[in-house]
């Protein structure tokens, strides 16, 4: 049982934002909606922010709007074994465990299991020259930049790492030699990399036609830039990319805009509405994919091309193009002052 599901509750007057940082804080990919006596209300599970997201709800939203009023709940005292087999059967990774109605713990699959292994290959993006970060980048490409005490792309390595994954390709072109001295061929942290190099720049997605063709038919790749610092959990996008019988998924941030002056609306030159300083929602590419093999194999070797393309040319033939909300801590490091930025968060984030 999850040893500090106390931590877990949440009135449901309190918000998205504070569910989001409490599934973070305690990686429970849930929270139990409880009133004052700690009967269970609903719960608020990682799939239902992102599908509140991709209706537009804010952050600011009360947990009640989107909770699931009927989960699934156990009686305390049931075995191990009808809980694994009702998790596995309803497809769910973790189960309230009440008593009289009451709160009394929170039992999750992945407490019973040993940990996961994914071999599902993972490429990442390492060939760029950082222009926007030089002198920086001069003498070393980008993502092998220090953040904290390590590389970014090490970082980015062991983020996969830990998340069960161990079949890696590295793209390189800019100075390839001080990645390729860095990694080697991955022994050192218990994986296998490979190196897929870049003559010349081949844009964001053309270095996936340099992929053998022997890489799995079978299981989707996932592909990220290697400059991208994220707590996004690679296994629920797995599983969604899988569950959805998706194409090609591909990671999205909400992004907030807002209008400094007053927004007017009108019928010819009559006033229908005012509208002072609006926020606009936006999502934006995360820099994040997961690619099923047919997608991989549609991209044609030694051409410059960018993942947009590749995706829009995918959804033109009709193809599942899917996005998947991402609500987790997400920096491109781009410019100085997200690479700064990112300095100061990497020890908060125990990433470092």
């Amino acid at each position: 049982m999850m040893k500090t599901w106390q931590n877990i509750l949440l009135s449901p007057t309190r918000t998205l934002r504070d569910a989001l940082e409490v599934i973070n804080e305690q990686a429970s990919q849930v929270v139990l909606i409880v009133d004052e006596s700690k009967h269970l209300l609903g719960v608020v599970t990682d799939g239902d922010i992102r599908r509140a997201l991709l209706k537009n709800f804010g952050l600011e939203v009360a947990v009640s709007e989107v909770m699931n009023t009927s989960p699934i709940t156990m009686q305390k005292g049931t075995p191990k074994e009808q809980l694994i087999e009702v998790m596995h059967r309803k497809s769910i990774l973790s189960i309230p465990i009440v008593d009289d109605g009451k709160v009394v713990g929170l039992e999750m699959l992945k407490s019973f299991l040993s940990k996961p292994y994914f071999d599902n290959p993972v490429f990442l993006m390492a060939g760029g020259f950082g222009t926007r970060l030089r002198p920086l980048t001069d003498n070393c490409p980008k993502p092998m930049l220090e953040i904290g005490n390590k590389p970014i792309l090490e970082t980015v390595l062991l983020s996969f790492v830990k998340a069960g994954f161990r079949n890696f390709y590295i793209s390189t072109h800019y100075m390839p030699a001080l990645i390729l001295n860095h990694f080697g061929d991955g022994r050192k942290w218990g994986v296998n990399i490979t190196y897929i190099h870049e003559d010349k720049p081949l844009g964001t997605g053309g270095a996936l036609g340099l992929l053998s063709r022997t890489i799995s038919q079978d299981l989707p790749l996932i592909l990220m830039n290697g400059d991208v610092l994220t707590k996004v959990d690679f296994a629920r996008l797995l599983e969604f990319h899988n569950g959805n019988k998706a194409d090609a998924t591909m990671c999205v941030r909400e992004y907030e805009y807002q209008i400094p002056y007053g927004v007017i609306s009108g019928q010819g030159n009559r006033i229908t509405e005012m509208v002072e300083k609006p926020i606009q929602r936006f999502f934006v590419n995360a820099g994040i994919y997961v690619l099923s093999p047919n997608v991989v194999n549609s991209v044609p070797q030694d051409t410059n091309i960018d993942m947009p393309t590749i995706l829009e040319r995918q959804i033109s033939q009709e193809k599942d193009v899917l996005m998947f909300p991402i609500h987790e801590y997400w920096l491109d490091i781009g410019r100085m002052d997200d690479f700064n930025r990112a300095q100061a968060d990497i020890r908060s984030l125990g990433m470092n």
